[in-house]
């Protein structure tokens, strides 16, 4: 990805650790790919109907990564509150999606790796959470 490369021609301040802060947009990114690709395995299995919360949590998890990264990659009138939010919220979604995913994880490879990747966002973005408050 080239999320250092993009944060480091930044030409004003960002008042957060950059190296942080790509890992994070980074970690957001990839949960947010592997929620949306676990949301479509799961409606391609037989038994659809009983991963039908699973797939919501996926779908919920996916948008709020990827709106959590967006605003994570713009700092131009940056306002520490709407970070802040956007971080809880996400921490909150990645922990469903994670613990519903991990109910399937036994049965479908797709649910164990898209608990793994909410476990690892959810880690990092209370990191960052942690630094700016």
């Amino acid at each position: 990805m080239k999320t250092t490369q993009m944060l480091d021609t930044y030409p004003a301040t960002i008042n957060l650790d950059r190296q942080l802060l790509a890992r994070v947009i980074e970690s957001l990114v990839a949960c947010s790919q592997a929620c949306t690709a676990c949301a479509d395995a799961c409606l391609s299995e037989e038994m659809v109907a009983d991963l039908r919360k699973c797939i919501r949590s996926n779908l919920d998890c996916a948008d709020s990564c990827a709106a959590t990264a967006r605003i994570l990659s713009r700092h131009t009138g940056y306002d520490a509150n709407i970070t802040r939010a956007h971080l809880e919220a996400c921490i909150a979604a990645c922990r469903a999606c994670g613990d519903e995913c991990e109910q399937h994880a036994g049965m479908h490879e797709h649910c164990r790796i898209c608990a793994e990747a909410c476990r690892d966002c959810e880690t990092a973005c209370a990191e960052l959470l942690a630094a700016i408050r």
